[in-house]
């Protein structure tokens, strides 16, 4: 009966930091032994992986959104579980979310670079889609399971966790019932039809901008200067969970691009001749060619200029977190010889069940094991000589082992993956490295695209994995269980990926009229077509976005953050500061510390519930969208009223977060 009352809400002491010789204790203790690996969450866990696989996929290459799947694939396990009757089902639902949530980090991994092989006019088969995407995916699992505890355990509440404190709550309210899960469904309710009305009808814009205004189009137009905000329920939730602090110092980081510098290279425009403006930004088609001055736009000028700084400074960011990290990294290498060297230090027994990961000689056999299969692929299916495979295969082992911990440490701050900007490094770093091997022209694009691939779904899978490890120690699962099927929901997300994509490049193309957008495929494509065929490169931005990390990081502010917010638009950034001032706000009100905190609590779970909705209601307008059903009013959904509407129903949920809010009563 102990045990079962334990399993019915997260400790006070889940979200912030411990004070001195505190310890954490998980709802499911390690004394305890729950039903985690069964048939059934083995089976569901499967067919989620495959379904939210394919609806992924397909959304993310139609308008270039990847939803987070862990999120819905929790809701989907705690709604199957009660129709089922099935009880005590928390530490199953763990691994049915851990296995299926493989989807969404694959999908991202993939789409993101090897559409650009058909964009470029080359070909890709199955095999290839399908080994970049398993091979990346299992690097992924086995560069990051070393720094489990680290991030976790060791950083308990230093970090946000975003994603991961959502989940957690989905599972933690389904499984206790009563107030707490009608909490979580009102308020997931409530988003997802905020959100679903948005997406699939139109009947109020997605996002404002100053544009609205008479003096808004103006202040865009003449002096580059404009102000956006996506009023979706969903990143307003993302916002509270962030809190404040991240979320000004990530929007920091969208002020200074499209306040400062946005305005600054378009006010040189008018003075510059626009033809060597046009050679700075290193544009090169012909249709913008024909109009040198349709470039000069805040949102191009932000594609252009801010998004390469961004580029610059996430990479330093990155270089910077693996020498402040090394001492992990060293701790982690010297845990691995050792143990592969036969010390077992007191053996697996000693190691108390919520603390016991996969043995550092299996995950060095497995690492191996794959470093030789990619070897292997890229020298017989993609490759020449000897030469060009070792290199090949030393840049992606370098730069994922190096870049694990930057992925992980993004997901813990702001719940977004900046794998785009990381992969778009690797294509350039691996383009020169290739070329000076010997490598260049359709075959070094190939071959670069595809080591891009491996390296963004490596990535990938470390930045979503570690949000499946802090939801299994929030809970208390068993980690060398959700690492070893992780494996499993890796190869059948690789498979399904696969075979969506060639079905769908089939089916419309990435090229021509009517062909899937695939953005970060075509930035991706345009990136490495200069740099293997001859062409211009935004050195210099790159340079400006690092010199700029490495001051932020001097005068102590979090460089990664600020400069995911150079890279990631303005319009997704400015509403994190919302919710992030809701979070401030609602837990501030009272001089009742007891009262403050059940507030937050309470906000807490709404802001999961708005995540979650959003994140439901994606898959379902994916579906949608798949089965060929257009409700959308686009005519309505571009008026300037239809943005009225949109800062009025957005001012609206705001209102009705915080009122919600503010309900909680102390004892809660």
């Amino acid at each position: 009966m102990e045990q079962d009352k334990q399993l019915t809400s997260l400790p006070e002491n889940a979200y912030r930091e411990l004070k001195p010789g505190e310890e954490y204790t998980p709802v499911m203790p390690a004394s305890s032994n729950p039903k985690e690996v069964t048939p059934y969450s083995v089976t569901m866990g499967v067919i989620m992986a495959i379904v939210f696989s394919a609806a992924a996929a397909f959304l993310g290459l139609k308008v270039g959104q990847v939803f987070e799947a862990a999120i819905p694939i929790a809701i989907i396990a705690v709604g199957m579980g009660s129709v089922l009757g099935k009880k005590n089902m928390l530490g199953q639902n763990v691994i049915i979310q851990s296995i299926g949530a493989s989807s969404g980090v694959i999908v991202a991994g993939a789409i993101f670079t090897l559409p650009a092989l058909y964009i470029l006019g080359l070909d890709a088969a199955f095999w290839q889609v399908f080994l970049s995407s398993l091979f990346g995916g299992l690097l992924g699992i086995v560069l990051l399971i070393p720094f489990r505890k680290y991030f976790v355990k060791e950083m308990h509440g230093k970090y946000p966790f975003p994603e991961a404190t959502a989940t957690t709550e989905v599972l933690v309210s389904g499984e206790k019932g009563g107030n707490q899960a009608k909490l979580l469904a009102v308020a997931g309710l409530v988003g997802g039809l905020y959100d679903f009305v948005v997406g699939t009808f139109g009947l109020w814009t997605e996002s404002v901008s100053t544009r609205i205004c008479e003096w808004g189009s103006v202040a865009a137009d003449k002096f580059k200067v404009v102000f956006s905000l996506n009023t979706s329920a969903a990143v307003l939730g993302l916002g509270y969970i962030i809190g404040l602090k991240y979320a000004m110092i990530i929007t920091a980081g969208s002020c200074l691009v499209w306040f400062v510098i946005v305005p600054v290279v378009g006010s040189l425009a008018e003075a510059v001749d626009p033809a060597a403006m046009i050679s700075l930004l290193g544009v090169t088609r012909a249709d913008i060619l024909a109009d040198p001055q349709s470039i000069f736009t805040a949102e191009n000028l932000f594609a252009f200029i801010g998004k390469p700084i961004g580029i610059g400074g996430i990479a330093m960011a990155g270089i910077i977190g693996i020498i402040r990290q090394s001492k992990i990294i060293r701790q982690a290498v010297g845990l691995a010889v050792s143990e592969f060297g036969g010390n077992k230090g007191g053996g697996l027994a000693a190691v108390e069940r919520t603390q016991r990961d996969l043995s550092m000689k299996r995950i060095l056999t497995i690492l191996i094991a794959t470093l030789v299969s990619i070897f292997v692929f890229f020298h017989f299916g993609l490759l020449d000589g000897w030469a060009q495979s070792v290199t090949a295969i030393l840049i992606v082992f370098v730069i994922a082992f190096l870049f694990t911990t930057v992925a992980a440490n993004a997901i813990a701050i702001v719940g977004t993956n900046p794998v785009s900007g990381m992969t778009l490094m690797t294509l350039i770093l691996s383009s020169l490295v290739l070329v000076s091997v010997g490598l260049s022209g359709t075959t070094g694009m190939t071959a670069a695209l595809i080591i891009g691939g491996v390296v963004c779904t490596a990535l990938s899978m470390a930045g979503g994995f570690i949000t499946d490890l802090k939801i299994g120690y929030w809970l208390g699962t068993t980690p060398k269980k959700q690492e070893a099927w992780k494996f499993l929901g890796t190869f059948v997300a690789a498979a399904t990926v696969a075979g969506v994509m060639i079905i769908l490049n089939k089916s419309y193309g990435f090229v021509g009229e009517g062909a899937l957008v695939a953005p970060q495929a075509n930035a991706m494509a345009a990136v490495i077509q200069p740099l293997m065929t001859g062409g211009q490169t935004p050195w210099m931005l790159y340079f400006c976005g690092a010199a700029l990390a490495l001051v932020l990081t001097s005068i102590g502010i979090p460089a990664l953050a600020f400069a995911l917010g150079m890279f990631i638009p303005m319009e997704l950034n400015a509403p994190l500061v919302v919710g992030g001032l809701v979070a401030w706000f609602v837990s501030n009100h009272s001089k009742d510390e007891g009262l403050n905190k059940a507030r937050f609590d309470r906000g807490t779970l709404i802001a999961s519930g708005f995540i979650a909705g959003g994140a439901l209601m994606g898959v379902v307008s994916a579906i949608l969208k798949f089965a060929g059903v257009n409700w959308f009013l686009s005519g309505w959904a571009a008026s300037n009223a239809a943005e009225w509407v949109g800062l009025t129903m957005y001012l609206v949920l705001i209102g009705y977060m915080g009122w919600h809010t503010l309900r909680a009563k102390k004892e809660e």
